[in-house]
């Protein structure tokens, strides 16, 4: 069969059946992403029908997806929200990375890895998935919550983090003394900086400059330019999500709402492409030595980042409901940790089976999490005082019990 043939028929199919998985989901109120993962494991190395012909378009949409995500994540806020939340949430981005790097620190190092494969495994636990979880949010309607901009803020955080912590990774991996690595931080932090000057600085000028009446010119303008930084930022050591976002955040107004409509449709089938690459990329047969361990890290990290959530929504004074919402939303890994992982693999082979397996485990789980933390704790709580109540009788009990009148109960 001819090689376009083949492609068109395994992308169909594949499409089709994203479709397909995708009302199930809807049907019994669930999120479409563990199952497009599950979808992708199927037919993946090492699954039942390997897709090899459409492997590199594949790779290719799964790539636009995480930048189409991030670039409409950016979109919701303004520069000005930016800065203001990470001058007001930087205390909870250090109980971020004390919370969750730290475990998979100290994991590497039980298991022998040294110092590169914990600074390794640390961001593989570290950071959350900014894809998933804006694919989440949008699914669930919180995008309005009054948490989401404290969710977003420890997102932002993490994100931006990556642009001092790939650079030395990187470095440490290849054994590049402190002069190669502190040039190379600095053009990243450089980056970072210019993208974010300009968004503050020129944002309406840029809006304006790309602002156009014409749905199609717009819709071409934007998405080209977000491909374009996202290229630049990945070629100058800065996540190509990174540079998405900070686009979305530099465009505003009528702009930024057209833009949102505009690519709303495409974000949703090429982020749906992302987590089937992810599982098609995986092969099953490497998960279940590493399972284990992977599973025990996947338990105490999902506890610590609610608790991180919890910490940084109570700081923004959010009542126990949205701290529980907002630590239950943070809790799943996705792109970032596989692209950590993807540096570290060469000098330390171990590190790739063991962070698939964690990065699945708590792709699933995430929105799980986000979905089911907040009702559960709650219930669980509300049984706990029906309990209390039925406790033995207080003072107050007897007193009311000898003069014949109720007690009063707060």
């Amino acid at each position: 069969m001819h090689h376009t043939t083949a492609l068109l028929i395994e992308l169909g199919a594949v499409i089709l059946a994203l479709g397909i998985i995708g009302r199930l989901a809807g049907r019994i109120g669930l999120s479409p992403i563990p199952l497009y993962l599950i979808a992708g494991l199927a037919f993946g190395h090492g699954g039942l029908i390997p897709l090899d012909a459409s492997e590199d378009f594949t790779a290719v949409g799964a790539e636009i997806g995480v930048i189409l995500l991030l670039l409409l994540l950016g979109l919701e806020y303004s520069a000005s929200e930016l800065v203001s939340s990470l001058k007001t949430q930087y205390p909870s981005g250090i109980v971020d990375f004390l919370l969750n790097a730290v475990p998979g620190a100290a994991a590497a190092l039980v298991l022998g890895w040294g110092p590169v494969g914990a600074v390794a495994l640390a961001g593989v636990t570290w950071i959350s998935s900014s894809g998933v979880i804006a694919k989440v949010m949008t699914d669930l309607g919180r995008l309005g919550n009054r948490e989401t901009p404290v969710v977003l803020g420890v997102l932002v955080m993490e994100d931006l983090a990556m642009a001092v912590y790939l650079p030395l990774l990187t470095a440490m991996l290849a054994g590049v003394g402190l002069a190669g690595g502190s040039v190379t931080l600095l053009i990243s932090l450089g980056t970072v900086g210019l993208v974010l000057y300009a968004a503050l600085r020129h944002g309406r000028l840029i809006s304006r400059a790309v602002s156009s009446d014409n749905p199609e010119m717009l819709l071409l303008v934007v998405l080209g330019l977000t491909v374009l930084v996202a290229g630049v930022a990945q070629q100058l050591q800065v996540s190509a999500a990174v540079g998405a976002f900070l686009v979305g955040i530099a465009l505003s107004g009528e702009v930024a709402e057209g833009a949102h409509k505009l690519l709303s449709p495409l974000r949703d089938l090429f982020a749906a492409v992302f987590f089937v690459f992810f599982g098609l990329s995986t092969d099953p047969a490497d998960i279940p030595p590493v399972l284990l361990p992977a599973l025990v890290l996947a338990v105490v990290t999902t506890l610590t980042k609610i608790g991180t959530g919890w910490y940084a929504a109570r700081r923004a004074g959010i009542g126990a409901r949205g701290r529980l919402r907002a630590g239950g939303t943070l809790v799943a890994r996705g792109e970032f940790s596989i692209v950590i992982a993807g540096l570290a693999v060469a000098t330390e082979p171990r590190i790739g089976p063991i962070a698939t397996a964690y990065v699945l485990i708590l792709v699933i789980i995430g929105p799980l999490a986000a979905r089911w933390t907040e009702p559960l704790v709650t219930r669980m709580r509300g049984g706990r005082g029906r309990k209390q109540a039925a406790g033995p009788p207080t003072l107050e009990d007897m007193i009311a019990a000898e003069s014949g009148t109720p007690a009063a109960r707060s």
